[in-house]
């Protein structure tokens, strides 16, 4: 069943500086973290004939007007419409076109222009059910939807803030070795536990920071990776679900439960074969949600399973190599894209101080459109180098 994306390759990383502030529109991130990538890859911008585009902040612009701008003749083009979910999918449809003879070089990028204020207004019109139901009971955006979530978490299983503090310094370890993470000091266990109270019982450093910033990732046919030089990656497997469980807002958060089944199962491998986990990590809840719905511990357990783990570049599951988003940064919609970018770096054997020895396979996450209580979207990767 890995035979999906049979054909297509990954070929390059690219990465704009993150910025608390920058007076650079979302057109020009998307262009500078596209040529970065492209520039990574060795390709030109003539080869380019493929595109898929996720920005919040894009409108009245698509995917279609980015083409333009970037001077792209676009055989294939997919706008992402599912928040942090977006960057696998947009991968995993591109490499379908190109599997199937759409396209030949398509570049993955994401991009936004936020700061808290633009972040918060953004949320609070972030779609019908959140305007209609939720922003005019001032229900505290992100911050005050998923404080319930991991205070639900906590009286469920019995999780302490201590085992999300572990978690996050363990990401600040990860990001102290990335340069272009925005949180630059080491975070210690009683900075995390009396930082700023931001919804109860969610304080400063569970809460990702907004910025600007974009990430893009190339893949190219199999053909074309043969003329390149260095290694490449193939997409071993890749799956979306959106609303599961239907009709059930308080069950899960997310959704890999319902979808990382047929994911170890189309890859030909398992959870403890992963070199890496890139997950999206929003909250801490959030990651522990994916440790235990991607089948690393069991329902339940993520809390114990942290306490056990080292997660980072040095450990036995690095976690979110470059930070993730609680310590790199959040760039809007590219906090779907950031481990994508993170994960391809680490398999070219292009991450620097961070590099992780022998990264031969690793898995990928992505969660968005938060509605009414959750997130609807959820996506997961697994990626494999070749020589």
């Amino acid at each position: 069943m890995a035979g999906l994306f049979e054909g297509v390759r990954v070929v390059g990383a690219g990465q704009t500086q993150y910025e608390k502030r920058s007076p650079k529109s979302v057109q020009r991130l998307l262009y500078e973290a596209s040529a970065a990538a492209l520039n990574d890859a060795g390709l030109p911008w003539s080869a380019v004939d493929g595109l898929a585009v996720t920005c919040f902040l894009l409108p009245p612009d698509n995917v279609a007007t980015v083409a333009e701008h970037l001077g792209i003749e676009a055989r294939f083009l997919f706008q992402g419409l599912y928040g942090g979910a977006s960057g696998v999918i947009g991968m995993a449809h591109a490499a379908r076109a190109i599997r199937d003879g759409s396209c030949d070089v398509a570049i993955c990028a994401a991009a936004d222009a936020f700061d808290v204020a633009a972040h918060n207004e953004t949320l609070d019109h972030f779609n019908g059910s959140v305007k209609e139901y939720m922003s005019p009971q001032g229900f505290g955006g992100a911050n005050g939807m998923f404080a319930l979530h991991t205070r639900l978490y906590m009286e469920r299983h019995g999780a302490t803030r201590e085992d999300f503090g572990r978690f996050c310094i363990g990401l600040r370890e990860n990001a102290l070795r990335n340069p272009n993470a925005l949180f630059k000091q080491p975070l210690t266990m009683e900075a995390y536990l009396t930082a700023k109270q931001i919804a109860d019982p969610l304080r400063l450093y569970d809460c990702v920071m907004p910025c600007v910033g974009g990430d893009a990732i190339v893949l190219v046919s199999e053909k074309i990776a043969a003329t390149l030089d260095g290694p490449s990656i193939r997409i071993l497997a890749a799956e979306e679900i959106h609303n599961f469980p239907a009709n059930d807002a308080y069950t899960v958060p997310g959704g890999w439960s319902g979808l990382s089944e047929r994911l170890y199962a189309r890859a030909g491998t398992r959870p403890d074969k992963m070199d890496f986990a890139q997950l999206y990590d929003d909250y801490p809840v959030m990651a522990f949600v994916q440790l235990e719905g991607l089948g690393f511990c069991e329902p339940g357990t993520a809390h114990e399973f942290v306490r056990e783990i080292d997660i980072t570049t040095e450990g036995n599951l690095p976690i979110n190599t470059g930070g993730g988003q609680l310590s790199a940064g959040q760039a809007g919609a590219s906090g779907g894209m950031i481990g994508l970018y993170e994960g391809v770096t680490q398999l070219l054997g292009r991450a620097g101080e961070r590099q992780i020895r022998d990264a031969r396979r690793g898995l990928v996450s992505g969660y968005g459109m938060v509605a009414y209580g959750r997130g609807l979207c959820s996506s997961a990767a697994i990626l494999e180098r070749v020589e």
